[in-house]
C-alpha cells in the first residue's frame, strides 16, 4: 500500500483594515489607520517625517545642550593671599567642573543623547529583548564620527595652516578606550557567551563610562606623571591648575579687548557716514565671539541654529561691510591704518566712478606741460563722459599756464584718460604757484558719478632751485582718536633734486612713551616731491579733558635745500568729547550684542520671540535657506520654546525636560525609521547604519568642521570624537544591556542578543578605526604631513580623505559579499551615502 503524502502550500499573508503591511512593528506610530495608502507614498512621508524629526532633535538639543553649558559652566569665588594688594588676598573664580570630566560626560551625553535613548527605548519597547535599530545607530554613528567627520576636519582647514590636538594625553586615552570599547563589545557578542549578555558583562560594560572619566580625569591632572608642583594653599580646597591657567577667568583681559576693537570701529564709524553706529557694534561683536575660545558644545548649538534657520551666535555682518569686517579680522600688525575706508561710490558696481588718479601733482616750470590722469571704476561696459576745466589759483591763466575746458568722453571698457596742460615757461623768478583742475558730472548721464577725487591741485615749481622746508603751519591740533597724526613739511621756492631733513621731538606738558610716541628721524624729499608727513603715533588716555602739547623741530638739510622762517610746530593733543561718545555708545551696543549672543541668558520671552522670528529676529542678514528651514521647523520651535530656560535653576530643569522630549522624539525616530525600512524591503540594522546614523551625526558633522577651522586646536573638532564614541558603547549599549539583564534574572531567563549583524558590523569597525588612528598618529609625526592631525600640505590633506573612502569602501564591499537578500541593498546605499561625502571631503 502506498503512503500518500500530502505537502501543504504556505500560507499567505492576509492583511486586514486593522492588520496591514508594516502596522505592528513599531510602538507609537501609525498614529492613523494607513491602509488604503499606496506603499510609495507610505515610504515618502515616513522618509520625510524622518528627516523632518531630524530636525526637531536637533533643535530640541540647541537647548539640552544650552542647559549642559550652564551646568558646567558653574564657578565658585576663591580667595588667595597676595600681599601686593591691600586687601591681602585676591578673588578668582574657578570652574565648579572639570574640562575633560565636562567633556566626556555632560556634552558627551548633549551629542550622543539620541543614540543612546534609541537604544535604551528600543529594548523597553520591545518586552526588555535586544533589537537592531539601536545598536547598529551607534555603531553606524562611531563610523561617521571617526571616518567621515575627521576626513572632513583635515581637508576644511585652510592651505597653509594646520591644527594639532593639545590635550594629547586625554586623547590618548581616549583613543585606546574608543578601540578597547568594540574589542569588548566583540568578546561579549562573540567570545565569552555568543548571543547573550549576562549581568557580570552588563555591569562591567556600563562602569567603564565612570572608568573612563575617572582615568581620563587623572591624566589630565597629571595623577601619572610625577613632577615638581608649586604647593596651593591649603584653604582652596579645590585643586587649581595655576601653570596651565585653566579654570581662570580673565575679565579684565576680555574688557580691555572690547574698548580696543570698539575704539578701531568708532574710527570707521566716525570716518564713514555709511557705516551705522549699530552695524560698527554688530561687527565688534561678532569679531571677539569669532576669536573667543569655544568648546564642542557651542559648536554644535551655532552648527543646529545654522541648519534650522535660529539666532547664530555668531552675527552676520551685512555683505556691503564685509571687506571692512575682513580687515578687522587681520592681526594687529597686519592692518594698514592710513588705509581710510572709502564709501561705495558705485552702489554695487551699478554705476560708473570717474576720479583723478592723484588729488596733487607738481610740475617744474621747464617742462611745460604737466600730465594728469582719470581713472574710471565701477560699471565699465557702457560709454561715459565727463567734463574737464581749470580754476586759477596763484597762477593764473594764459600767464602761468593755458586754460583748459574740455568734455572728455571715456570708450565702454575704457579705464584710464589723460588729459595735458600747458605750462608758460617764462624767464623770470617768482615763487611756487599753483592752479585747480575740476571735473564735472554730465547731467543726462544718470549712472556715471564722481568719486572721493575730483579736484586736482596742479603746483608750478620754479627752475634750478632745489627749495626750502618747512612746516605747513606754526601749530596742529590733533584728537587723540586719531591714532597716528601726520605732521605736514612742505618744500617750497624750488623742487630740484633729492633733499631731506632732520626732525627731532621735545616734551612739553606731554611726555614721550605716555602721551605721544616721540623721537627723531629724518624726512627724504624726492625730486619733484613737495609735500612729506612726519608720522607721530598719539596714545589714547582716559582723562575726561586733555590739552596737552609737545613740539617738534626740523634741524638739518642737505641736498641743496635750506630751512625756511617754519622750523618749529608745536602739537596739541585734545580730547574727542564727539568720539568719546559715539565710542561708548558702540561698547554698550556691542554688550548688548554679546549678551544676546550668550547661551544662558535667555528668558521666556526671549524664547518665543527667537522661535517665532526667522534669524532669532535678525532678519537684515536671513537668507533665503535661513526662512526656509525657519518655516519648516516653525511648530517645533515653537513646541520648545516652553521649555524652562537654561538660566533658571541653574540649568537642571532645561536638561532634565528636553532630555525627555529628546527621548521621545527619539521614540518616535525609531518608529519611522523601522517602518520606512520595513516599506522598502530593508532590515533594521541596515536602515539604522546608514540613515538614523546619518541624521543623528550630521550637526557633528557641521559644528566639529567649525571647529576645525575657528579653533587653534584640533580638541574641540577631532580630539572629543572617540570620546563621544566611547560613551556611546558605555552608556548606549551598557545602560541599556543593564536594564534588560536584571529584568531577565528576575525572571529567570537569559538575555539574547543576535550577534550576526551587529559582531560583523564592530569587528569592521575596529579593523577602520585602528587604520584611522594609526594615520592620525603618522600625521602628527611626521614632517611629511605637516606634524599635525589636521590641515598641512594639500595632497598630505587628502590622503586620509582617499584612505578612509577606501577603507569605508571595502568595508562595505566585503559587508555586500558576506551578506545577501535585503541586507546588499541597504549597504549599497550606505556606500553611496558615505562614499559620496568621502568624495566631497577629498574634493
Amino acid at each position: 500500500m502506498a503512503n500518500n503524502t500530502t505537502t501543504l502550500a504556505p500560507t499567505p499573508l492576509v492583511y486586514t483594515v486593522d492588520k496591514y503591511l508594516c502596522s505592528d512593528i513599531a510602538l507609537i506610530l501609525p498614529l492613523i489607520n494607513e491602509f488604503t495608502w499606496s506603499l510609495g507614498a507610505r515610504a515618502f512621508l515616513y522618509l520625510l517625517g524622518l528627516f523632518w524629526c531630524f530636525l526637531a532633535v536637533a533643535i530640541i538639543a540647541d537647548v539640552f545642550m544650552c542647559s549642559i553649558e550652564r551646568i558646567t559652566s558653574k564657578t565658585r569665588t576663591l580667595r588667595v593671599p597676595d600681599d601686593s594688594v591691600p586687601e591681602g588676598y585676591r578673588e578668582i573664580k574657578v570652574r565648579v567642573w572639570n574640562d575633560t570630566v565636562a567633556n566626556l560626560s555632560l556634552l558627551a551625553l548633549g551629542t550622543s543623547a539620541p543614540e543612546i535613548l534609541l537604544s535604551v527605548i528600543e529594548i523597553v519597547g520591545n518586552g526588555m529583548e535586544a533589537g537592531d535599530l539601536g545598536p547598529g545607530t551607534i555603531v553606524g554613528s562611531a563610523s561617521f564620527n571617526l571616518l567621515v567627520i575627521t576626513a572632513i576636519c583635515i581637508v576644511s582647514i585652510p592651505e597653509g595652516e594646520v591644527r594639532r590636538v593639545e590635550n594629547l594625553k586625554v586623547f590618548a586615552v581616549t583613543a585606546i578606550s574608543c578601540i578597547l570599547a568594540y574589542v569588548w563589545l566583540a568578546v561579549v557578542l562573540l567570545g565569552y557567551s555568543p548571543g547573550q549578555v549576562d549581568i557580570g558583562e552588563a555591569i562591567i560594560t556600563f562602569l567603564l563610562f565612570p572608568t573612563l572619566i575617572g582615568i581620563a580625569y587623572l591624566v589630565d591632572r597629571n595623577f601619572f606623571i610625577k613632577k615638581k608642583t608649586k604647593e596651593q594653599p591649603t584653604e582652596i580646597g579645590l585643586a587649581l591648575d595655576m601653570e596651565e591657567g585653566k579654570n581662570l577667568t580673565d575679565d579684565q583681559s576680555g574688557e580691555a579687548s572690547l574698548i580696543h576693537l570698539a575704539r578701531d570701529m568708532s574710527h570707521k564709524a566716525h570716518d564713514d557716514p555709511a557705516l551705522s553706529e549699530e552695524e560698527a557694534a554688530k561687527i565688534a561683536a561678532a569679531k571677539l565671539a569669532e576669536n573667543e575660545s569655544h568648546d564642542r558644545g557651542w559648536y554644535r548649538i551655532n552648527a543646529t541654529r545654522l541648519l534650522t534657520g535660529g539666532r547664530k551666535l555668531i552675527p552676520r555682518v551685512i555683505g556691503s561691510f564685509q571687506e571692512l569686517y575682513e580687515r578687522v579680522q587681520l592681526p594687529e600688525d597686519e592692518r594698514d591704518p592710513d588705509t581710510p575706508r572709502m564709501i561705495d561710490h558705485t552702489e554695487g558696481g551699478t554705476k560708473s566712478v570717474l576720479d583723478f588718479t592723484a588729488a596733487a601733482v607738481a610740475v617744474m616750470e621747464n617742462e611745460k606741460k604737466v600730465r594728469i590722469g582719470i581713472k574710471r571704476y565701477g560699471r565699465t561696459d557702457l560709454p561715459v563722459s565727463v567734463r574737464v576745466e581749470t580754476i586759477n589759483g596763484t597762477a593764473l591763466e594764459t600767464e602761468d599756464y593755458i586754460p583748459f575746458n574740455e568734455e572728455i568722453k571715456f570708450a565702454a571698457n575704457e579705464l584710464l584718460r589723460q588729459i595735458h596742460i600747458e605750462i608758460v615757461d617764462d624767464f623770470e623768478w617768482e615763487p611756487d604757484e599753483f592752479f585747480f583742475v575740476k571735473m564735472a558730472p554730465i547731467t543726462s548721464q544718470e549712472h556715471c558719478v564722481l568719486g572721493n577725487i575730483s579736484i586736482c591741485q596742479v603746483t608750478i615749481i620754479n627752475d634750478d632751485e632745489p627749495g626750502k622746508l618747512e612746516f605747513g603751519k606754526p601749530s596742529v591740533v590733533v584728537k587723540e582718536s586719531m591714532g597716528l597724526c601726520g605732521i605736514p613739511v612742505q618744500r617750497i621756492h624750488g623742487a630740484d633734486g633729492h633733499v631731506s631733513v632732520t626732525w627731532k621731538t621735545k616734551d612739553m606738558t606731554a611726555v614721550s612713551g605716555k602721551d605721544f610716541k616721540g623721537g627723531e628721524g629724518t624726512l627724504k624729499f624726492d625730486h619733484g616731491e613737495l609735500n612729506k608727513n612726519i608720522k607721530i603715533p598719539i596714545f589714547e588716555s582716559n582723562k575726561a579733558e586733555r590739552d596737552e602739547s609737545f613740539q617738534i623741530e626740523l634741524l638739518e638739510c642737505d641736498g641743496g635745500a635750506e630751512l625756511g622762517k617754519i622750523n618749529r610746530c608745536i602739537i596739541t593733543i585734545v580730547n574727542d568729547d564727539e568720539f568719546n561718545g559715539l565710542m561708548g555708545r558702540i561698547i554698550n551696543m556691542t554688550k548688548a550684542n554679546l549678551d544676546a549672543l550668550q547661551l544662558n541668558t535667555s528668558t521666556w520671552q526671549t524664547q518665543f520671540r527667537e522661535a517665532m522670528n526667522v534669524n532669532g529676529g535678525d532678519i537684515e542678514t536671513a537668507t533665503a535657506f535661513d526662512y526656509f528651514f525657519h518655516f519648516l521647523t516653525f511648530p517645533w520651535k515653537c513646541l520648545f520654546a516652553f521649555v524652562p530656560p537654561p538660566k533658571y535653576w541653574g540649568g537642571w530643569p532645561a536638561f532634565l525636560i528636553s532630555l525627555a522630549l529628546i527621548g521621545l522624539l527619539t521614540a518616535i525616530i525609531g518608529d519611522l525609521a523601522g517602518i520606512f525600512g520595513c516599506l522598502i524591503d530593508l532590515k533594521p540594522s541596515v536602515t539604522a547604519i546608514t540613515l538614523v546614523a546619518l541624521g543623528t551625526s550630521m550637526p557633528d558633522t557641521f559644528a566639529s568642521k567649525q571647529a576645525a577651522v575657528g579653533e587653534k586646536t584640533a580638541d574641540s573638532s577631532v580630539g572629543n570624537v572617540n570620546g563621544s564614541n566611547s560613551v556611546n558603547v558605555f552608556l548606549g549599549l551598557g545602560l541599556p544591556w543593564l536594564i534588560a539583564t536584571i529584568y531577565h534574572l528576575s525572571k529567570g531567563s537569559v538575555f539574547k542578543v543576535p550577534t550576526g549583524d551587529l559582531g560583523f558590523s564592530v569587528i569592521l569597525y575596529t579593523i577602520a578605526a585602528i587604520i584611522a588612528m594609526t594615520i592620525l598618529i603618522l600625521r602628527r609625526s611626521l614632517p611629511l604631513f605637516g606634524n599635525a592631525e589636521l590641515g598641512g600640505v594639500v595632497w598630505g590633506k587628502q590622503s586620509l580623505g582617499v584612505v578612509d573612502e577606501c577603507s569605508c569602501r571595502s568595508i562595505f564591499d566585503l559587508v555586500q559579499n558576506s551578506l545577501g537578500g535585503q541586507e546588499v541593498t541597504g549597504l549599497r546605499v550606505g556606500k553611496h551615502i558615505h562614499g559620496t561625502h568621502y568624495v566631497t571631503g577629498s574634493s
